[in-house]
């Protein structure tokens, strides 16, 4: 512990509702405040016990060199070194405050968080680096019942543009194909949101028709039309204090768009066959598996609108995007549709599914293991309970390579070549004929499963 790091630190630090450090520059955790002892207790096992520390109701003393890093990421260098943002860097290097997306493990298991790293000085002017954690409950890196999940570096750049929105009150434009999860991100940005109390409303604007489109969105009174008899509230009043999610906003006729427009704009409407002017109050988040601004060009949207929805676009990877993620989608849909039974797939399936391209995204990955679990008389979904179609249109190889090839095989070319350029020739080439899976290959190589990813999409 550093005596001359001033009693006003300090009570900073223990005056954090979440877990929050203060750490060195190098990467020495001094002062932890009692929700960072509660929820990272299980790994900060270098603790001095003292009768305030017991009660968790002061700031407790940890040992000299337990550094952050092995606490939260049970690494044993440093964030960076493993291939990923270092927050103290990037504050040391700017002296202005950070914010980046970690999976911690905690107490309660791998969890997001969003970190907050500020740098901050001693009476003697030594710099250290306060650091407030956050865990995110709209997202897991492991098996969950409900909402997104995912842990690959594809899906943690999502979920950081995802949290940063989310607090402000700007039009999100999702941007996706099909079945990559539009309507649960939009769910997770309202449940992320301020408005989070009130209602998340989805307006599915494919098909809709001028007139059926405007008394779903608006409402109408009573007697407005044949079959109108009664006063209907319309989607804009539902989603009153909360949130608008405009589904396939690409599919609404140029008709319908300036009156689209015009809501957004003023925030007022009228319910087909009303006079009364009334005002709606709502965050809009809208979502299209097109190409608006090629639509924009070909006057097939008008570009004004287009300007309004798309304050923050934000684009959902395909599912071939985020192979890393294949084997724990897999578990939590077959936790999800299997109530009866727990369901796994084979060796073989899931080396399939990590080469597969999946047109149809996570949705169609949930209907290939609704399909097989049906055929299934076990607990296993093979190759033989997957659909013709999927297996007719991948090539599977006859045999799984599982080990490195012999010394003396002919993997490169004779000519020198740099080593960057050797390194991506020989990872492209491990690409192809190493069919385990990425953990057993990042052990051969020696590295972490999560530098591996990030040097494959590097070289990709």
């Amino acid at each position: 512990m550093n005596k001359h790091i001033s009693l006003n630190i300090q009570d900073i630090v223990d005056s954090y509702d979440e877990p929050a450090v203060l750490i060195s520059d190098e990467y020495v955790i001094m002062k932890a405040n009692s929700a960072y002892l509660e929820r990272y207790q299980f790994e900060a096992h270098h603790i001095h016990e003292t009768a305030s520390v017991g009660n968790y109701d002061r700031i407790a003393t940890l040992s000299e060199r337990c550094h952050c890093f092995e606490v939260s990421h049970r690494y044993s260098r440093s964030c960076d070194q493993e291939g990923e943002s270092c927050p103290l860097q990037l504050a040391k290097s700017t002296s202005h405050r950070q914010r980046v997306l970690h999976i911690h493990h905690t107490r309660y298991g791998e969890e997001h968080v969003d970190v907050s790293l500020s740098p901050v000085r001693d009476d003697t002017g030594k710099m250290y680096f306060l650091e407030v954690m956050k865990t995110i409950k709209h997202a897991s890196p492991r098996i969950d019942d409900k909402g997104m999940v995912g842990k690959s570096p594809t899906f943690n750049q999502l979920l950081s543009l995802v949290n940063r929105v989310a607090d402000h009150e700007i039009s999100v434009l999702l941007q996706g194909e099909s079945g990559s999860g539009k309507e649960l991100v939009a769910h997770a940005l309202h449940q992320a949101s301020p408005r989070n109390s009130s209602a998340c409303v989805t307006v599915e604007c494919s098909g809709l028709s001028e007139s059926l489109f405007e008394s779903e969105l608006f409402g109408h009174e009573k007697g407005a039309f044949t079959g109108a008899i009664n006063r209907k509230k319309g989607l804009v009043e539902e989603a009153e204090g909360g949130t608008l999610f405009l589904d396939e906003i690409g599919d609404v006729p140029l008709s319908l768009q300036v009156k689209l427009l015009r809501l957004i704009e003023t925030r007022t409407f009228r319910r087909v066959g009303g006079v009364e002017q009334l005002t709606a109050d709502f965050r809009l988040i809208c979502a299209t598996h097109k190409n608006l601004r090629e639509m924009v060009k070909k006057g097939e949207f008008r570009e004004d609108l287009y300007y309004r929805i798309s304050t923050f676009p934000i684009n959902l990877p395909a599912l071939r995007e985020r192979q890393m993620d294949i084997p724990l989608l897999v578990d939590t849909i077959l936790e999800r549709i299997c109530k009866t039974r727990k369901m796994r797939v084979s060796k073989e399936v899931l080396s399939f599914f990590q080469r597969y391209p999946f047109p149809g995204n996570i949705r169609q990955l949930r209907n290939i293991l609704e399909y097989g679990r049906v055929l299934s008389d076990s607990n296993v979904i093979d190759m033989v309970h997957l659909p013709e179609e999927i297996l007719v249109s991948a090539a599977m190889p006859e045999q799984e390579i599982d080990e490195f090839p012999d010394a003396d095989s002919q993997v490169f070319p004779q000519a020198v070549v740099s080593l960057e350029q050797h390194e991506q020739d020989y990872l492209l080439w491990l690409q192809q004929h190493f069919k385990g899976d990425n953990k057993k290959l990042a052990d051969k190589l020696g590295i972490s499963e999560r530098t591996l990813y990030r040097k494959m999409q590097h070289f990709s």
